[in-house]
């Protein structure tokens, strides 16, 4: 992180009449969550998938909420309840500070409900792959989708099966899935991010000039790097901050550090 780049990326926060900020797993990483990067470290944080020969890719697949219910729930139970114990890092507070009284919107590939937590306001918050913090039928046999309930999934550590009562479908009774976009997904319900879409492509057309800040989107699922890419070749500035991918296309400026880091950087000079 040269201090050339900062300062440019600074300079860009502040000429910005909007921020808009890109949010990938990285961005999760600093507030303590595991990062999932490839097979070991997956493993590392769940050891019996390593036991079943499971890859992060092979066990985020709906298809484990028909054929094994309580294994699907083990793994997203445990998630679920990670993520309400995990307080969002300073650098969700240190965004908004830096946006002040101009408008501030988050869209974020990650599921774990972090804006919201950090006090972003719900209409400004677009999560691409959907959340965990919501549910929806397994089948599904219809596109109802609603909040979950403060129940916690209990989980056995040493298989990560859950092992209590397993959430259900309101209208068939059949298991309830998380509200998630999973690898090999044909049955998620996307109303609820097909919705938050609409309001990020209203804020969009109704902004000035746009700052970018991209944080710790990776290249496994570019999703968000390509929506940033995108936005900056309409004329937007992208900052990309990534301790091990941060040059790119299009790309205003690159801060090859961590998201807190980075955050903590350009608030100091802003």
């Amino acid at each position: 992180m040269s201090v050339a780049e900062l300062h440019k990326a600074a300079e860009i926060v502040r000429q910005a009449d909007a921020i808009l900020v890109h949010a990938g797993a990285g961005m999760g990483v600093d507030s303590g969550l595991p990062d999932f990067r490839g097979d070991e470290g997956f493993w590392r944080a769940y050891p019996p998938m390593k036991r079943l020969g499971l890859s992060f890719y092979e066990m985020a697949n709906p298809r484990w909420f028909e054929q094994d219910p309580s294994l699907a729930w083990g793994f997203y139970g445990h998630r679920l309840q990670l993520y309400r114990d995990t307080k969002p890092h300073r650098g969700f507070e240190l965004l908004r500070q830096m946006a002040g009284e101009r408008s501030l919107f988050a869209v974020t590939s990650n599921v774990d409900g972090a804006f919201a937590m950090a006090g972003f306001a719900a209409e400004s918050i677009y999560e691409v792959h959907g959340s965990i913090h919501h549910l929806q039928c397994s089948a599904p046999c219809c596109d109802v989708i609603w909040q979950m309930d403060k129940r916690c999934i209990v989980v056995d550590v040493n298989t990560f099966r859950a092992s209590s009562e397993l959430p259900t479908c309101p209208r068939c009774g059949r298991v309830a899935r998380p509200n998630i976009l999973m690898f090999g997904d044909y049955s998620w319900v996307s109303e609820r991010s097909d919705e938050q879409h609409r309001r990020w492509m209203r804020w969009i057309a109704n902004q000035g000039q746009i700052a970018v800040i991209e944080i710790g989107a990776g290249t496994t699922v570019p999703t968000l790097r390509r929506m940033s890419e995108e936005l900056a070749r309409r004329g937007s500035k992208v900052i990309r901050i990534n301790p091990r991918d941060s040059e790119g296309y299009d790309v205003s400026v690159s801060l090859a550090t961590t998201g807190l880091a980075g955050l903590r950087a350009m608030h100091h000079l802003i």
